[in-house]
């Protein structure tokens, strides 16, 4: 179907011209916007930074790895340890500051786990993470 007068007496040829006005208006609009809103990005202040010659602190926090099995044994770093030290471990290392990644086996009671939390608690353990495995 050809585009052209709804003139069912005129020649038939189609028209061969395109209406240009409205894509115009689009870039007209386009270029005046660009026109207000360029000057806005380049409102920088010129200031003078002082130079620092220090170089960046890598300091890793101290990591425990604390896991929990299904028996409700606690492995500190790997190492078995007893439920009675575990409190003078957590006392020794809370001055570093060190973050705790605690691993529970999924069976093992939430009682284990919730005194483990307390007793990290109490030696101003405030970093805690637990980790998971991700679903197969």
């Amino acid at each position: 179907m050809a585009f052209g007068s709804f003139d069912e007496g005129g020649t038939g040829q189609p028209m061969a011209e395109i209406n240009t006005t409205p894509l115009v208006d689009v870039m007209l609009v386009l270029l005046v916007i660009f026109i207000i809103t360029a000057p806005l990005f380049h409102q920088a202040v010129p200031i003078d930074l002082p130079q620092v010659s220090a170089t960046k602190l890598d300091d890793k926090p101290e990591v425990i790895q604390l896991a929990i099995d299904i028996d409700g044994r606690i492995f500190w770093n790997g190492e078995a340890l007893a439920r009675d030290a575990l409190d003078a471990r957590f006392a020794a290392a809370s001055s570093r500051q060190p973050e705790l990644h605690l691993r529970a086996d999924r069976k093992v009671a939430y009682e284990k786990v919730a005194d483990v939390m307390a007793a990290a608690q109490r030696a101003s353990i405030v970093k805690i993470a637990f980790l998971t495995e991700p679903a197969r």
